[in-house]
């Protein structure tokens, strides 16, 4: 890919597929049916990276063999002073103009809406939303699971053989959504939990600690933790010392937690579903 991983949570690797196969619904939740449905990654771009789209659902299942789209969200962790997102498309633009503007490269760099983000900061990234995390940025990111990804362009960057990189611009006009001018949500003052996001797919939520704060098993679903500031997460006699960047899967049957300290961490869990898979 063009950004590095520092953490993240992968979904199909033999070891979680056995987790699942071992403990069922008191690992995922009674209402989480199919594929494991989330992939949460710290992701520290050094520089700016190729500007995307993600199809949706029903896009996907019918261009790419029956796959999921994809639905994402940005928290923001740390930027450079001046830092920038390519956070949608500039209002007024038609995908034809959009489509040839992105044939002949650099031309399309006019047509793409450019966001100065600071830490705090917090990105909702539906299906069909053009998007690039600019040089300067660590950030948090948690998505639908899937790998569809359509490339509109990449700043006509080439590697050491002199070679671009492949985009798929006729999918990704496709696929854009031109009606969706997104705004990022700012940092609050309190502490508690403080809903951030809500979608079909996942919520997200920032927890502000200040001594302790008891979190409730679920049993329709699991969730991710992620400290943001050294804390302690504590449960029936036991605990472990959490340290910044840290993330902890709670299965849905997990003990009643307490999460101690002073600081934040970011608490993500699927959207609960149907009691039935269909």
């Amino acid at each position: 890919g063009d950004h590095r991983d520092l953490h993240s949570c992968p979904t199909r690797r033999s070891s979680d597929l056995e987790l699942i196969a071992s403990y069922g619904k008191k690992l995922v939740g009674t209402a989480v049916h199919g594929p494991f449905p989330l992939l949460l990654k710290l992701l520290d771009a050094r520089d700016v990276l190729s500007v995307q789209v993600h199809p949706d659902d029903a896009y996907a299942a019918v261009h790419e063999n029956g796959k999921l789209g994809k639905t994402e969200a940005w928290v923001i962790l740390q930027a450079d002073p001046g830092a920038e997102l390519i956070y949608g498309i500039v209002p007024g633009t038609t995908k034809e103009e959009l489509e040839s503007a992105a044939l002949q490269g650099a031309e399309v760099e006019k047509y793409l809406r450019r966001v100065q983000v600071t830490e705090g900061d917090v990105c909702e990234i539906p299906a069909g939303c053009v998007h690039a995390i600019g040089a300067g940025i660590l950030l948090y990111e948690i998505q639908q699971s899937s790998d569809v990804t359509y490339r509109f362009y990449d700043w006509d960057r080439v590697n050491l053989g002199g070679k671009k990189r492949p985009l798929q611009i006729r999918d990704a006009v496709d696929a854009t959504d031109l009606s969706f001018h997104p705004d990022l949500l700012h940092r609050t003052p309190g502490t508690g939990v403080q809903p951030l996001l809500k979608n079909k797919i996942f919520e997200l939520d920032r927890l502000k600690v200040s001594g302790e704060m008891p979190i409730l098993p679920d049993p329709r679903r699991f969730a991710f933790l992620t400290a943001l500031s050294s804390l302690l997460l504590s449960w029936e006699g036991d605990g472990i010392e959490l340290a910044k960047g840290d993330s902890v899967l709670l299965p849905a049957n997990h003990p009643p937690l307490n999460l101690q300290g002073v600081g934040e961490a970011l608490y993500a869990f699927p959207e609960a579903l149907s009691p039935n898979p269909c």
